[in-house]
């Protein structure tokens, strides 16, 4: 009997298309959970705080989603590196990347907190926040750096479950969190009953104590329940940091992380080009993204669950599931992104009403935008789709380098370059371009690239039966009649 028999349902097993589905809904309903409290506390904050207050959170925000976007591909590299030791069926080799996992995590947190406490005043000057909004910001990005410790450990503890398999788990504590969020934002910044009136320091307080809350439950829940992953007290000793699975950690993480920075700093390249067509444009392009950060969440949603379920069949040498996987995640993107895409199509002018005044200008361009490039986030979904399973493997840098080149490369430039022929046009015709590019390169990477010869560690992880035999791991076949080389 494998280690983890019967502990936890592994994803190396059962239909593809069944387990890859039920484990892709609770993660995409996390992100909606997670968007949802974003434009419920920004109402609180837009409608009774002022325009001033609003743009002390997004300036807040931005520095936030960068630091966030950073540990987001540290704790993906955790969530390989234990899809890949479960799918080995090699619990110790799982159970060091937890033990280094939570120092790293844990230490990280600290260190970010304490700096970035004192230089919060520094960092919305480089921002340029304007003055009469750096007022509620400095209050508002202190309260959110002393949550970061909370943040870091429950985006690392959720990464791990969904490595393990587990994706309900991780969904349970995050509906919790942003339920708690939302009750206590009025009751913060108002002052209601026995809760003091403290403006937007309330809503970064309710932040602080629902991440704090959450994790501390999600804690006790896995010990209470004696989750197979957990430390016990003869365990503690996996807290000393492996020196390679940090090295992974380190260098496989930050290349991901950096995939987010180039998708962030990309949009704030374009919205400096919608900017100048002035405010109604502006305002049509804010609309429309408004639209697109929904349409996104399944391709994203299926990325991350292909991302953990791949990993595990990468550990388990099951090269052709991992193929199979792949085909699947491409089929879901096309229907699950699809039907959105179709629904704007259908009730375009309905949907934008909910951002736009009906008689608006504006309306009628984020229509027009809206049908040039939304249905390009179909080509969006098959990038991600496949970045999911050749980042399974350890492949990390080469989707950094196509997004990249699509992103920074072939988008701004054409925008500018048609912009005295098209217009605004331009830039809507922008990603659709970049969006083709980007799923043909992943394609071409996806097929020829030695994306399975790529390790998180010095070598593949080594399965529970090779540990036995005290024997080396054997090269996987790739699914494509060849077997792949060890490094």
């Amino acid at each position: 009997m494998s280690p983890i028999a019967g502990r936890q349902p592994l994803l190396t097993e059962g239909p593809i298309a069944r387990t890859l589905l039920l484990f892709a809904l609770p993660i995409l309903g996390s992100t909606v959970l997670q968007s949802l409290n974003g434009s419920v506390n920004a109402m609180w904050i837009g409608h009774y705080l002022g325009e001033a207050a609003l743009t002390a959170v997004s300036n807040a925000n931005l520095i936030l989603f960068l630091l966030l976007g950073a540990v987001f591909g540290l704790s993906m590299a955790c969530t390989i590196l234990i899809g890949q030791s479960l799918g080995a069926r090699n619990m110790l080799e799982a159970k060091r990347v937890v033990g280094t996992g939570v120092t790293f995590f844990v230490s990280v947190s600290v260190v970010v907190a304490i700096a970035g406490y004192f230089a919060t005043p520094l960092m919305l000057r480089a921002l340029g926040t304007p003055l009469d909004a750096q007022a509620f910001a400095v209050p508002y990005l202190r309260i959110i750096f002393i949550a970061v410790p909370a943040m870091y450990f429950y985006n690392f503890l959720m990464m791990t479950l969904r490595g393990a398999g587990d994706s309900r788990t991780p969904f349970v504590f995050m509906a919790f969190s942003v339920v708690l969020d939302i009750v206590l934002n009025p009751l913060l910044i108002f002052g209601v009953g026995p809760f003091p009136r403290m403006g937007i320091a309330g809503s970064a307080t309710s932040t602080l104590i629902a991440q704090s809350l959450a994790l501390v439950a999600l804690l006790t829940t896995l010990y209470t329940r004696k989750h197979f992953l957990r430390l016990t007290r003869s365990e503690l000793g996996f807290l000393k940091p492996d020196m390679e699975i940090l090295r992974a950690l380190v260098f496989k993480g930050l290349p991901m992380g950096l995939q987010m920075i180039v998708i962030s700093s990309s949009a704030m390249i374009m919205i400096h080009m919608v900017n100048g067509y002035g405010s109604k444009t502006t305002a049509a392009y804010g609309a429309a993204t408004q639209l697109w950060t929904y349409v996104q969440m399944p391709a994203m949603a299926i990325g991350a669950a292909v991302s953990s379920m791949a990993a595990q069949n990468v550990g388990a040498r099951l090269w052709d599931r991992v193929s199979r996987i792949t085909r699947v995640g491409v089929l879901y993107n096309f229907l699950l992104s699809g039907a959105l895409i179709g629904l704007i199509y259908l009730f375009n002018h309905a949907a934008l009403n909910l951002f736009l005044p009906s008689d608006a200008e504006a309306l009628s361009q984020a229509q027009h935008l809206n049908s040039i490039a939304v249905w390009s986030f179909m080509f969006f979904g098959v990038t991600f789709v496949l970045f999911g399973v050749v980042r399974s493997t350890g492949a990390v840098v080469p989707p950094l380098v196509v997004l990249f080149i699509s992103m920074w490369l072939i988008r701004p430039p054409f925008a500018l370059a048609l912009a005295p022929m098209l217009g605004a046009d331009s830039i809507w015709w922008s990603f659709p371009l970049g969006s083709l590019a980007s799923m043909l390169m992943a394609m071409g990477y996806y097929k020829w690239g030695g994306w399975r010869r790529a390790h998180m560690l010095s070598k593949p992880i080594e399965t529970a039966e090779e540990v036995a035999a005290g024997s080396s791991p054997q090269a996987p076949t790739t699914g494509q009649g060849a077997p792949a080389s060890v490094e």
